[in-house]
């Protein structure tokens, strides 16, 4: 986001108006906590995120405040104090969603590497982020994604059955005991449905394949009205427009539950539908536009289709969406393939654009991570996990704010 640095050198005062800003803003995100310690914690955890130094742990954290560090009381306000993580995030997103243009909520998760075994959530697990299996936490995010920028909506932590299962470990990580085994669709929909609460602008839904390829979170999302465009891999199936569902008649006095509709024909594979597809189907339509404003295109074809699993495994009648297929002419296949709910009017350029703007959250994470230490955190409570991840997203939400404001730009 080519963020310039706000804050001095470590042992040197912020520049004057910089901290004012700050403040200020901290000041407003934070109010909704009720206790005056706790809002002077959350500001002073963000100014040390913000205050040059490559780490971002409580004790470097602490000793870049100088006089204002205290790391007890950091520590306490991190990782036991009971404030809900939630007030930061979404006076956050109210303040500065606006301000972005926002044309999608990204849903992900990234891998957090650890050493030893009693970080909460740490286990040997595959980690997209490492590209193998690895000693590490997993975060589920959600993040709404502009034309001007990006900003997190929500973190969780994904806990492993074996975790949620050991009261040892639990009692340890101080997790609480209504939290229980979710998976990581089950945890981002609840990020997004929290989320679709708050006072700032809905936008479709992007994910993975570990996302779309849930028929249960694609559901969900329909039935509370969130639109999505997901990835799906192509073994998955469908039925195509033109399948007839039928539900054969009851006969008298045959009571029970109500038939599930038969198609007249079976599902077929995502490939096998795109393979069937001619040239005339294709179209080459701009994904996003590179830095010097010229589109980058790609060609794509566009389907209505009924997903299969809902049909034959969940017993649901049969919904039709958008099977969103990109096949480069220079390759032998396609690569990649979507599903959608947008309405069946919707514009082809923006269904195609909606499917490439995922990629976008990689650069995300690794600011996150790299410029405010979003996978520095230490320490070994769930809460505490779930306060330091709200709270980069404070330090983030106040940069990107700077970053937007040319009036408040000032020299690095």
């Amino acid at each position: 986001m080519g963020r310039a640095a706000v804050m001095k050198a470590p042992g040197e005062p912020a520049a004057p108006a910089v901290r004012e800003r700050l403040e200020e803003f901290v000041g407003r995100v934070a109010g909704g906590l009720r206790r005056t310690e706790q809002r002077r914690g959350a500001e002073r955890y963000v100014r040390g995120m913000l205050e040059a130094g490559s780490r971002k742990s409580l004790e470097p954290l602490v000793a870049r405040l100088g006089d204002d560090g205290d790391y007890e009381a950091l520590q306490h306000f991190l990782a036991d104090s009971p404030w809900d993580p939630a007030v930061l995030l979404q006076a956050s997103a109210e303040l500065v969603c606006p301000a972005l243009g926002v044309r999608a909520w990204v849903l992900d998760d990234t891998g957090f590497p650890k050493d030893g075994k009693r970080s909460p959530g740490v286990k040997r697990q595959y980690s997209g982020t490492l590209g193998k299996i690895g000693n590490c936490q997993l975060g589920v995010s959600v993040h709404a994604v502009g034309d001007r920028g990006t900003l997190p909506l929500g973190w969780a932590l994904y806990l492993p059955e074996d975790w949620c299962d050991d009261p040892g470990r639990r009692a340890r990580a101080k997790i609480a005991a209504e939290v229980s085994f979710q998976t990581k669709p089950e945890l981002g929909v609840e990020l997004i449905e929290r989320a679709a609460g708050w006072d700032i602008p809905r936008a479709p839904v992007l994910g993975d394949h570990a996302y779309g390829e849930n028929s249960a979170l694609r559901a969900r999302l329909h039935e509370a009205g969130s639109e999505y465009v997901l990835s799906i891999g192509p073994e998955s199936k469908a039925f195509c427009a033109n399948t007839a569902f039928t539900v054969a008649e009851r006969k008298p006095g045959k009571g029970g539950t109500p038939r599930v509709p038969r198609p007249d024909r079976p599902p077929r594979t995502l490939r096998a539908l795109a393979e069937e597809l001619s040239c005339e189907d294709f179209q080459i339509l701009a994904y996003r536009d590179a830095p010097d404003g010229e589109p980058v295109s790609s060609r794509f074809a566009l389907r209505r289709i009924s997903a299969a699993h809902p049909v034959t495994r969940d017993k649901l009648a049969p919904r039709e969406e958008w099977l969103i297929v990109e096949w480069p002419p220079d390759q032998d296949q396609p690569s990649d393939y979507w599903i959608s709910n947008l309405p069946a009017q919707t514009e082809p350029e923006r269904l195609a654009r909606l499917a490439r703007m995922r990629w976008s959250i990689e650069l995300d994470y690794r600011q996150l991570k790299g410029e405010l230490g979003l996978d520095h955190y230490e320490g070994r409570s769930y809460l505490g996990w779930h306060h330091h991840t709200a709270l980069v997203t404070v330090a983030h939400a106040f940069l990107t704010l700077e970053r937007l404001d040319p009036k408040a730009q000032r020299p690095a």
